[in-house]
Parts: C-alpha cells; sequence; structure tokens
C-alpha cells in the first residue's frame, strides 16, 4: 500500500528563464507635442525593497519625486535615455520608443538576464525580452522605471518652459491641452515642438511652409550629478 507520503508528493517548480538579474523598462513621453520621449530601466535590489512603487501616472507628483530619490538609491542600477525630437520625426514615435528603450537597457551598469518591457511591443535587444501589457502597475521593476521617466521627463519640461515661458511647458509637459494649442497657434512652434504631429505641422504649414514658425534654441539637456544613475544620449 503507498504511503500518504507518496501521495502528497510535492510538485518542483521549473524555472524557465535563465536565472540572474531583472530589469524592468518603462517610457514617458510618447503622446506630447513637444520634447524627446525618454525611457528608463531598472534593475532592483530585492534586500532593499521600495514600498509604494506604482504606475507614475496614478501617484501624485510629491509621491513620484519621492519615490525617485528611493529608487535612485536603492536600486542596483538604473538608467534613463532618449530619443531626440529630431528622431521622433525621422522615425516616428513608436520607432523612437523603442529607440529610447534599447539606449536604456544598454546604459545599465550590470547586465540583465532578461528585461521586462511595459506594453506590447518590445525594443531589439541582446538579451531575453517579454512585454508586459499594464506591467507598469503589475511588476515593480516596470513601476520603477516608469516613475524615473517620469519625473526625468517632467523636470526636463521646467527647463524648456524657462527658455519659452509663453508656451506653458511646466504645466501641460508638452501634451496638447488648449493652453498648449492656443500657444502654438499664437507663437507658431519652437524648436523641441515634433513637426510630425498634426497640430505642430499644420501651424508650420500656415507659417510659410514650416520655417517661419520655427524658434531655434540650444538643446536643453537635463544634467544629474547621482553616480549610480546613467544617462544615456
Amino acid at each position: 500500500m503507498r504511503s500518504r507520503k507518496f501521495l502528497k508528493a510535492e510538485q518542483a517548480t521549473l524555472a524557465w528563464d535563465a536565472p540572474g538579474l531583472m530589469a524592468g523598462v518603462d517610457e514617458a513621453g510618447r503622446g506630447p507635442l513637444a520634447g524627446p520621449v525618454v525611457a528608463a530601466a531598472v534593475i532592483l535590489d530585492d534586500q532593499r525593497p521600495i514600498r509604494g512603487l506604482a504606475d507614475s501616472k496614478t501617484l501624485t507628483a510629491l509621491q513620484r519625486e519621492k519615490l525617485n530619490d528611493q529608487i535612485l538609491a536603492k536600486a542596483l542600477c538604473c538608467s534613463i535615455a532618449q530619443a531626440s525630437v529630431e528622431e521622433i520625426d525621422t522615425h516616428n514615435i513608436l520607432q523612437a520608443t523603442m529607440l529610447a528603450m534599447r539606449r536604456a537597457v544598454e546604459g545599465l551598469r550590470l547586465k540583465p538576464a532578461k528585461v521586462l518591457v511595459d506594453g506590447n511591443r518590445l525594443p531589439t535587444l541582446d538579451v531575453l525580452a517579454e512585454a508586459v501589457v499594464k506591467g507598469d502597475a503589475r511588476v515593480k521593476a516596470i513601476s520603477a522605471a516608469s516613475i524615473l521617466a517620469k519625473v526625468y521627463r517632467d523636470r526636463l519640461c521646467e527647463q524648456l518652459h524657462a527658455e519659452f515661458p509663453h508656451y506653458g511647458f511646466a504645466g501641460h509637459k508638452g501634451y496638447g491641452t488648449p493652453e498648449h494649442l492656443e500657444a502654438l497657434d499664437r507663437h507658431g512652434a519652437c524648436v523641441h515642438h515634433r513637426r510630425s504631429f498634426s497640430p505642430v505641422a499644420a501651424v508650420l504649414a500656415r507659417d510659410s511652409g514650416g520655417t517661419a514658425g520655427i524658434q531655434v534654441v540650444g538643446e536643453a539637456m537635463l544634467q544629474t550629478t547621482d553616480v549610480e544613475i546613467r544617462i544615456a544620449p
């Protein structure tokens, strides 16, 4: 007769993924009419958990700022990258987003064994990767990446606001709000506007075929002194 121990045999856990570090990746700024698209990659430290990680869109600005500081202090490594307005206009916003994500992963100080990316598309990577729909709410490392990308881009928009206060970048962060559209119509487009996006293209077409409405200034770059984070081009 078989023993109870035999009947209650334990099921072994099967690890289908290669062991090693896991990075979460997310982006910020696909929808705005101006500014670069930003991506972040984060490898969290299981020994230093961070409470309150969530999709950056569900957090207040103050919550994001506090979590941003904790992520930079506690994560094993972080990387933030961007694709420029010129790259967005040349390749389209989807391809530019994939480019920023790839740069973020390549900028990590430690090489992950697997990368989890928010959404349903994957950038071209040289490591195992998986797309996770609504991953910014389901995977802590992706949540952390979404927070870093959002905070970085919001700060960049504040710098753009200092250059062009009449557009209101600090408030709408480049999105096509009524305030932004009114300013775009009144002042034309500046060098940070995405010329391939229809509201901007319409203004440029009105303003002498896309030349008179462009205000050219130097590229705004957000500086950081945090040694644990790498900012890719």
